[in-house]
């Protein structure tokens, strides 16, 4: 696990409670050229390292620690940080995905696992200028 670099590299949060995929998501955000902010597996560690870091994206998975804290965190990382948000989840049925449209509209969400080639395109969707 990294520290966000300073240099004015790109930033990524990865919110996931599961370590050794937080680690997997570390690796394929580091091949996209961004720097990891720290591997929070709560929402409360989110919120500390997106104040003393400021993401340019965040990963989250909506279960974190037994609750679906990650829609809510997404919710608080985009309209207070303006932090755009990738979910990568094991749970897409189609209740989930409503509720994570609703909160954070346009948020692409990913099935674990997740390829390089499709968590590439989704960064790319969201952090386009």
């Amino acid at each position: 696990m990294t520290q966000c670099s300073s240099a004015g590299g790109r930033r990524a949060l990865i919110i996931e409670d599961e370590f050794l995929i937080a680690l997997d998501l570390e690796d394929a955000m580091g091949a996209l050229g961004f720097d990891a902010c720290d591997l929070a597996p709560s929402a409360t560690r989110a919120r500390t390292l997106a104040m003393t870091d400021q993401p340019d994206i965040a990963l989250v998975d909506v279960y974190l620690e037994g609750a679906r804290e990650g829609i809510e965190i997404a919710r608080w990382l985009r309209e207070l940080c303006e932090v755009p948000i990738v979910f990568v989840t094991s749970y897409s049925d189609t209740d989930i995905v409503k509720r994570i449209h609703e909160q954070v509209p346009g948020a692409p969400v990913l099935a674990k696992p997740v390829y390089p080639e499709i968590l590439a395109d989704a960064v790319a969707e969201v952090t386009r200028h």
